[in-house]
C-alpha cells in the first residue's frame, strides 16, 4: 500500500501529469468553443481554468508545484507571442497614415487604464497597496508582475488580476465593441489588445486575422506604455 501511495504521489506531482492536464483542459476548451459556434463564454483559457483549478485542489497539489511543472508551456508562450508578428506583417499596409493616431491612442489608453484603476480603488476604500497592485492590470501578465514588483505591489495578486482582465476582455470585449458600433477591424483589434492582452488577442485572432494582428501589436505597445506612465501616475495620485 505504501508503494502504491508513493507511486500515486509521484504521478500527481510529475511535470508530465501537469502538462497533460493543462493541454487536455485547453483542448476541451477549444472543442467547447467550436461546438458552441464560438460562444463568448466558451473561451479555451477560461474553460481550462475551470477544469484545472478544481482538479489540483482536490488532489492537494500546491500551485507552486503546478506552476513549476508547466514551465515548458510558459516558456513557449514567448515564441507564440512573437509569432503574432506574422499576421501583423500580412496586414502592415493598413498602418499607412495611422501610425501617429495609433501611438496616441495607445498612450492615452495606458494613462486611462492606470489612472482609473488607482482612482477606483481609492474611491472604494482600498489602500495604496491594492492600488499599486491593480494599476498594471492591462499589461500582459509577465509585464504586470514586473511592474507591480517595482511599484511595491503584491505580485501574485497582480498576476491574477491581469489574467482576470484578459478573460473578461476576451469574453465581453468583442460584443461591447459591436454594441458601440466599432466596426473597423484595426480599431477593434487595438482596443481588445489594449485591455485584455494575450488572451484577448487570441480571441480576436480566432475571429478575424486582421483584428488579431493588431490586438497583438496593441498588447505589446500597451505593456510598454504602462511601464512608462505607471510610475508617474502613482507618484501623482497616491
Amino acid at each position: 500500500m505504501s508503494r502504491l501511495e508513493d507511486t500515486w504521489h509521484w504521478a500527481i506531482h510529475s511535470p508530465v501529469f501537469f502538462l497533460l492536464l493543462t493541454l487536455a483542459a485547453y483542448r476541451v476548451g477549444r472543442e467547447l468553443r467550436d461546438r458552441t459556434g464560438g460562444h463568448s463564454l466558451a473561451q479555451p483559457v477560461l474553460v481550462a481554468i475551470v477544469i484545472i483549478a478544481p482538479v489540483i485542489t482536490l488532489l492537494g497539489v500546491d500551485y507552486d508545484d503546478y506552476r513549476a511543472g508547466t514551465e515548458l508551456i510558459a516558456f513557449l508562450l514567448g515564441p507564440a507571442t512573437v509569432a503574432l508578428a506574422i499576421p501583423l506583417h500580412r496586414h502592415a499596409h493598413r498602418l499607412t497614415g495611422r501610425v501617429v493616431p495609433l501611438l496616441v491612442a495607445v498612450a492615452l489608453g495606458a494613462v486611462v487604464s492606470v489612472a482609473s484603476a488607482i482612482v477606483l480603488v481609492r474611491a472604494l476604500g482600498g489602500d495604496e497597496l491594492l492600488a499599486r497592485t491593480l494599476a498594471p492590470k492591462a499589461a500582459t501578465t509577465p509585464v504586470a508582475i514586473a511592474i507591480a514588483e517595482r511599484a511595491d505591489g503584491i505580485t501574485p495578486l497582480a498576476a491574477v488580476l491581469a489574467i482576470i482582465a484578459g478573460i473578461l476582455g476576451a469574453v465581453a470585449g468583442p460584443r461591447v465593441l459591436t454594441l458601440l458600433r466599432v466596426r473597423d477591424h484595426l480599431a477593434r483589434g487595438l482596443a481588445q489588445g489594449a485591455v485584455s492582452h494575450g488572451i484577448g488577442a487570441s480571441r480576436m485572432l480566432h475571429d478575424d486575422e486582421t483584428e488579431g494582428a493588431f490586438a497583438g501589436l496593441s498588447m505589446g505597445l500597451t505593456a510598454l506604455a504602462i511601464s512608462l506612465v505607471l510610475p508617474v501616475l502613482v507618484a501623482l495620485l497616491l
